[in-house]
Parts: C-alpha cells; sequence; structure tokens
C-alpha cells in the first residue's frame, strides 16, 4: 500500500499549507493589513519549500494535475449552483459589460504578448515560439487548468514547446498581481467609502480572517435527511454524475470525430480530455436545467455549491503556485517577466478606463474585472467577497451570468480556435484579434453606459 499514497499525500501537503496560511493570517498584522488569502499565502510557502527542497519529496509535477481539476470543479459546480429566480435578467447589462469587457482583455492580452516576444527575439533574445508570448491570455485571463488544456493541447498536436510550462507561470503571475494590485484597490475603495455594501469594514474579523464563535454565518441548507446521506456527499455526488456524463460523451465523441476536419483543422482536438472542463461546464448547464424544468431543481442547494466552488478555488489556486518550475521561470525569467509587467498594465488600465463610464457599482466591477482577467473567475470572486463579503450587490449574480454568457458569446474564440492556434498564421491571427479588440471597446463602453 506504500505505493498508492504519494497522490493523496500531495492534496495532503497542499491542504496543510491552506491551514498555515489561515494561522499566520490571524497572527500576523503585515498579512492583515496586505488582506491575502490563506491560498496565496500558503501557496508562496510551498513554492519556496519545494524549491529548496523541503517539501518531503514532493515536485512541482505533482500539482500540475490536481490544478487542473480543481479548476474545472470550480465552473462546474457554479454552474450546477443555478441563480436566485430573475437574477438573470437583472444582471444581464452588468454581467454583459463583465463578458464583453474580458474579451477584449483576452485578445489584447495575446496581441500585447505577441509584441513583446517578437521585440525580445529581434533585440537577440531566445529563439522562442511567438505563440509563447500569445499563450499569456491562457494563463492571465483563464488560470492554470485553461493554461494547461491548452497547453497540452499546443504541445501534443503543434509541438509548442513548453506551452504547458509557459501558461503556468503566466497563471501563477496573474493571481499574484490580482492580489498584489486588486487587494490595495479594494482596501482603499472600503477607506474611502466607494464601495456599495457599508458591512464590509476593515474590523478585527475581517482583517483576521476568522469569525468567533457566536458570529459564524451558515454554510447552506441541508438538502438531505443525515440518516439517508450527508448533505455535502449527496452534493459532491451530483457533481460525480457531471463528471462521468462528459467524460462518457468524450468518450462517443473522440472516435466519430477523430476523422473529421475542417479547412486543415482535425475536429477531433475539441473532443480531447484537454478540453473537458467547457464540456463539464456545458453538461452541468444542461443538467441543472434540466432539473429545474421537471421541477426538481430544489434538490441542489445553491450555497453548498457555491462552498464548493469557492473551496476548488482556493485548492486551485494553491496548486497552481505549487505547479510553476522555477527552473523554467529563470531560464526565461526576462520575456517571461516582460510580457507579465505589459500584460498587467494594460489589463489594469483597461479595467479602470472603461469602469469609468459605469454609473454605480464602479469599484466592485472595475476590481472584479481585473480578478478574472489576471486570475480566473475565482479570483475574482475573492476580491469581489473583500467589497461584498455577503453578496448583497449584484456583482456576484454578474460574475455568474458572465460564466455562462462567455461559454456562448466566447464558443468560436476559445473552445474553437485557441485550441488550434497554431495552425493558422500569425498574421490572420493578428487580424482575427485585432478586429475583436476594435469591435469589443466600443462595445465594452456602450455597455457601461447602461449597466
Amino acid at each position: 500500500m506504500t505505493n498508492t499514497f504519494n497522490g493523496i499525500n500531495a492534496l495532503a501537503f497542499m491542504a496543510a499549507l491552506l491551514v498555515l496560511g489561515v494561522a499566520l493570517r490571524s497572527r500576523f498584522t503585515l498579512l492583515q493589513r496586505g488582506l491575502l488569502p490563506a491560498s496565496l499565502i500558503g501557496g508562496a510557502i510551498g513554492f519556496f519549500l519545494i524549491n529548496s527542497n523541503l517539501s518531503f519529496g514532493f515536485h512541482s509535477d505533482d500539482y500540475v494535475v490536481p490544478a487542473f481539476h480543481f479548476f474545472t470543479l470550480s465552473f462546474m459546480a457554479l454552474l450546477l449552483a443555478g441563480g436566485e429566480s430573475g437574477a438573470a435578467g437583472g444582471a444581464a447589462r452588468g454581467g454583459w459589460w463583465m463578458t464583453i469587457g474580458w474579451l477584449t482583455l483576452f485578445v489584447t492580452q495575446a496581441l500585447v504578448g505577441l509584441l513583446v516576444i517578437t521585440v525580445y527575439k529581434g533585440a537577440g533574445g531566445a529563439p522562442l515560439s511567438d505563440f509563447l508570448g500569445m499563450a499569456a491570455p491562457n494563463g492571465f485571463c483563464q488560470g492554470a487548468g485553461q493554461a494547461i488544456a491548452i497547453g497540452q493541447q499546443w504541445q501534443s498536436q503543434f509541438k509548442i514547446d513548453q506551452a504547458v510550462n509557459f501558461g503556468l507561470i503566466y497563471a501563477s503571475i496573474g493571481f499574484f498581481a490580482s492580489f498584489l494590485f486588486g487587494v490595495p484597490a479594494a482596501r482603499w475603495a472600503i477607506r474611502k467609502g466607494l464601495h456599495s455594501n457599508t458591512l464590509a469594514r476593515l474590523d478585527e474579523v475581517y482583517l483576521r480572517g476568522l469569525y468567533p464563535p457566536v458570529e459564524r454565518p451558515s454554510l447552506g441548507q441541508q438538502v438531505t435527511h443525515s440518516a439517508n446521506i450527508d448533505s455535502l456527499a449527496y452534493s459532491l455526488g451530483l457533481l460525480g454524475v457531471a463528471y462521468l456524463l462528459t467524460n462518457q460523451f468524450l468518450g462517443v465523441m473522440q472516435p466519430l470525430t477523430a476523422a473529421l476536419s475542417l479547412g486543415g483543422v482535425r475536429i477531433g482536438v475539441l473532443f480531447s480530455h484537454d478540453m473537458f472542463f467547457v464540456h463539464g461546464m456545458v453538461c452541468c448547464l444542461l443538467l441543472r436545467a434540466a432539473l429545474d424544468r421537471m421541477g426538481y431543481g430544489h434538490l441542489i442547494d445553491g450555497e453548498t455549491m457555491k462552498r464548493i466552488t469557492g473551496t476548488a478555488v482556493d485548492c486551485m489556486l494553491i496548486a497552481s503556485i505549487l505547479s510553476v518550475n522555477f527552473g523554467l521561470l529563470t531560464r526565461f525569467f526576462v520575456p517571461i517577466m516582460l510580457i507579465s509587467i505589459a500584460s498587467i498594465a494594460v489589463t489594469a488600465g483597461m479595467c479602470y478606463f472603461f469602469s469609468r463610464g459605469l454609473s454605480k457599482l464602479q469599484p466592485e466591477r472595475a476590481i472584479t474585472l481585473f480578478g478574472i482577467g489576471m486570475g480566473t473567475t475565482g479570483s475574482g470572486f475573492l476580491l469581489l467577497r473583500m467589497m461584498d463579503p455577503n453578496l448583497t450587490t449584484s456583482v456576484a449574480r454578474e460574475l455568474a451570468f458572465f460564466a455562462i454568457a462567455l461559454t456562448f458569446v466566447g464558443t468560436h474564440l476559445l473552445y474553437l480556435l485557441e485550441p488550434i492556434l497554431p495552425s493558422f498564421s500569425i498574421g490572420s491571427i493578428v487580424a482575427i484579434y485585432a478586429a475583436h479588440m476594435v469591435l469589443g471597446m466600443p462595445l465594452w463602453w456602450w455597455f457601461a453606459r447602461r449597466a
């Protein structure tokens, strides 16, 4: 049995780091003032331990797969959670502002990455693939899970060496950037009283990150009786059903599409397990809609699913940091940092500028969009919770609307084009992305005036 413990112990090491992060946040004023989440604190410590060979034999490679699956679970649970009655209509305008903004940031980051790596190579830098620069939004805008999925596609199908590692490094830098710049911005908005939720105060509970016994809120409602099955186990079982359905769907589609191509591009790559998260989200969306349609929607507790989403986001964040290959980071430090600095500056500037047209919830929306533009929906959600801890504003519903709307309006770009991007010429890609950017900016501002 000894050889079966490595995977479990790797997860236990990750979980212990989360607890260590909680303990350190509760004890040290500097961490409290920085409002650093436990997952980021624990991840930074774990990154140091792994790269100093002090991590009980665990390596960065041990956390690539967990990062992918926690990313997938976070979105699947969010879509199974559903939304409040009438929430979609109330959140639509702000949700569209967020969706169009995110897509515009995505193509802009790719073009910025291409420009930087082109200049870098022209100045005598290492002969890297242009697509390693265009991979920036795979990590920054979409996080570790997508960076792994797309990177594996690029490496296996198009021989883009180091695509996974570059994407993971971008994702980890993006997570740090989202909190390094997003947290001070959120703290400033709270201190100045610019946020709408007056319950968000820089008091002791908020800063230490721990509730006293008399103030602890509930985690959700129990759907099942404990004499039958624990409600949390039941909720995880629903996710298991969605996972199995997605896996079986891909198993059926892969042999059917293996020989198909469109314009010389193989259709089968869209149904590989590297794209599991896309099909998993669609599966959960359809499963939730079917249960609601049949009158069984009440058998899913949305709050419990949101807690599962939050747990998966925390685990994904720390796994992403632990999975960074430090050797590769030092080897290509200059181009990676140049691309990262340029992407962070452009993203922050665009989020600030286009939020100026909003008539309400400016700091909540701008900082949340910066979070999802530099990390994932989870990092944006964590930043939002700092300004709106009990989610009384519409921004949380707008974030859920964004996650669903993006699945549809971004399909052509994210799920059809991006996995096979290296099969196109650089000129064609620049034309497509520039057209999206030119169209996206005025549309983004148009929604800002109406959100």
